[in-house]
């Protein structure tokens, strides 16, 4: 999952690096991270839901009301 393999890849390069105290700090993010997906797949119930494919608005908008009258009263007799 990306939300632990960005900070896992960014304390590989603290390290290499240097950066002690950049690497305390990611070690926290991966842990909240870690725990967060711990509690995702133990809770009750949480399986996949398909939501379906949305749908497209219409490609030309309602017309307005007023809009048929302006038409007919510039036509020719």
């Amino acid at each position: 999952m990306e939300i632990r393999d960005n900070p896992l890849d960014r304390i590989a390069e603290a390290e290499r690096e240097g950066w002690l105290g950049e690497i305390e700090g990611l070690r926290v993010s991966l842990d909240g991270a870690e725990s967060k997906i711990d509690q995702i797949d133990s809770a009750p119930g949480s399986v996949a839901i398909n939501l379906g494919m949305p749908r497209k608005s219409p490609a030309h908008p309602a017309q307005k009301e007023g809009a048929e009258q302006t038409a007919s009263s510039r036509q020719v007799t």
